[in-house]
């Protein structure tokens, strides 16, 4: 077994495949050719330690395919050589072509697309079949250079992560009629960032089926993956429906049914307790990928349909038509600007205090209202409104604060992203606007299990691992309170499931801006929403942490009931 250590693993993105998942992609496929009887090319662009390789020629021994041919990539050539040997000790019979080669190189090198995809040059080979687990390497990890490189080659918008051009690579080395069955991170599916590759799936690919195999923790690493059978279509006119099966962990211990393997719980629907112990949620449906080709993609079924249908009917606005959403400030070096202990230096080091500002991080988080106390963490600000706007601070005006950053000034400069973006060394990477935070705003969580949303009046500042939100000046302050009802609320819990469904480990959901600027708004000015306007306030300004349940259930039920809902589990 090849093994990396976590820095190169990082850096290449490489996740080796494990047997049972593998098995699952190539059965897959298989299932997709049976009673063809030509010579099969197939392809794994990287091939790690040829697992997948090895499932796909098993499976097709098994069905007594014998005509093909292998062909494969990686950069590693120790992979090379293992994948080379394992195959090779099992099946002595294969014609093998494994090269140490970059397989986007070889794509750029070898394939033409000066006018279209689908202009080989004449001596390169189309290959029947590919299977694969492209390596995921995140944006900031190939670094701002090689992510425009790759986007201008590949012809991607927007952030790019490696496998985003693997996917776009292999609709130009696939034939037409071809069958892929493709690993990858289940991201793409409900980003901005991914929305490239959404767009590319769908006019290229027929897609035959997803699944979204979550939290269901089949990579050693933190993956959340999905595999995707699809077909090459060159002259795609038409969508047809996708199978789109999804299975992520459950906290209901009152399963439904039993079964060995989170591959066998994809038999059926509803909870299902797996051979060790978990409980699964599998959902069955079809795939939705919205009016633009770029939309999230989610999984419909019609019972989730009617119901979303039930929500917009009784939507009057949305978060995002009334406010805006904002990312916190990030200094990319918490640890020099972010301190509770300001105090406690010597007196020559510490800032002036007009340059000290509370800061709220996910520490203090809590739904409807933070306590004063509970704001320890300071944040150092180099940055003033000048002539109504943002500007640097002039250090020579604050010695102090010139003292304590010129003692981590070497590791200040190290940042060359900062200065190179032409700001000084002693800046924040990502400073926002001053000028808003004196807004009442409501702050969330980025990433929690539960909806963490509070309403903040006293100025604070929103650090980078929370987002925060004001109105546009001519909405009515009430929204306010009306948002932090719904934000707060088990109705935005269900909600957010069935419309993003984007979840990390241990169901944790991401409150990221695409999302939350989407959250509905019923008509302010009816009975209910009085109501809960009404009721939120009390319970804002006459709740200590342990707020009154009584109250926040009432909030909780009006909010249900002002998009003409009952509170409810709605079930595939």
């Amino acid at each position: 077994m090849i093994q990396l250590s976590t820095k190169e693993t990082k850096r290449t993105g490489s996740h080796y495949t494990p047997t049972i998942l593998s098995d699952f992609v190539a059965s897959n496929i298989v299932s997709q050719i049976s009673g063809k009887k030509y010579k099969f090319k197939i392809l794994d662009p990287a091939v790690g330690d040829g697992e997948l390789l090895l499932s796909i020629i098993k499976e097709f021994y098994a069905n007594n395919i014998r005509d093909f041919e292998i062909f494969g990539f990686d950069t590693n050539k120790d992979a090379i050589d293992f994948a080379t040997s394992r195959i090779k000790s099992l099946y002595p019979e294969i014609k093998l072509n494994l090269e140490c080669k970059d397989f986007l190189e070889f794509v750029l090198d070898n394939y033409s697309s000066e006018n279209s995809l689908d202009l080989f040059k004449s001596r390169n080979i189309k290959f029947d079949i590919i299977i694969t687990n492209p390596p995921y390497v995140r944006t900031q990890v190939l670094g701002a250079e090689t992510s425009q490189k790759i986007a201008l080659q590949f012809n991607l918008k927007g952030r790019v992560d490696l496998y985003h051009a693997f996917l776009k690579a292999y609709s130009m080395v696939l034939r037409n009629g071809g069958t892929a069955g493709i690993i990858v991170s289940n991201r793409f599916m409900v980003t901005r960032a991914g929305s490239t590759t959404r767009k590319t799936i769908l006019q290229l690919f027929d897609l035959l089926n997803i699944w979204d195999f979550g939290d269901t923790k089949l990579f050693e690493a933190a993956v959340l993956p999905a595999v995707l059978l699809v077909r090459r279509n060159i002259n795609k006119t038409t969508f047809e429906k996708s199978s789109f099966v999804s299975i992520y962990s459950s906290d209901n211990k009152k399963p439904e049914y039993k079964t060995e393997t989170v591959i066998d719980a994809l038999k059926y629907k509803g909870l299902v307790r797996i051979k060790d112990g978990r409980v699964l949620n599998v959902k069955q449906g079809v795939l939705d990928h919205g009016l633009k080709m770029d939309s999230v993609w989610r999984l419909s079924s019609e019972k989730v349909d009617n119901w979303l249908n039930q929500i917009k009917n009784n939507t009057f606005t949305t978060f995002g038509e009334i406010g805006k959403v904002r990312v916190g400030v990030k200094t990319t070096a918490d640890k020099i600007f972010i301190r509770e202990d300001w105090s406690a230096l010597p007196t020559e080091m510490q800032p002036e205090y007009e340059l000290l500002k509370p800061l709220f991080t996910h520490h203090v988080a809590q739904r409807f209202k933070v306590q004063k106390q509970k704001i320890k963490n300071q944040i150092l600000y180099p940055h003033i409104i000048s002539n109504g706007k943002r500007s640097v601070v002039n250090l020579q005006d604050y010695p102090k604060t010139l003292n304590y950053l010129n003692s981590y000034r070497e590791k200040l400069e190290s940042r060359k992203y900062v200065i190179d973006s032409g700001r000084n060394w002693f800046e924040l990477w990502v400073p926002q606007d001053p000028s808003s935070w004196k807004k009442h705003k409501i702050v969330f969580w980025d990433i929690s299990k539960k909806p963490t949303f509070w309403l903040d009046m006293s100025g604070a500042i929103v650090n980078g691992d929370c987002y925060w939100f004001t109105l546009n000046d001519e909405a009515d302050e009430n929204y306010l309170w009306l948002i932090l009802a719904i934000s707060n609320s088990t109705f935005i819990e269900e909600f957010y499931d069935h419309k993003f469904n984007n979840k990390l480990y241990a169901g944790r959901r991401r409150f990221m801006t695409q999302y939350v600027e989407s959250f509905p708004i019923p008509v302010i000015n009816t009975y209910t929403s009085k109501k809960i306007i009404k009721l939120t306030q009390e319970l804002y300004y006459n709740s200590d942490d342990n707020y009154s349940p009584e109250i926040y259930n009432s909030i909780n039920t009006l909010v249900w009931h002002s998009f003409g809902l009952n509170i409810e589990k709605i079930t595939r």
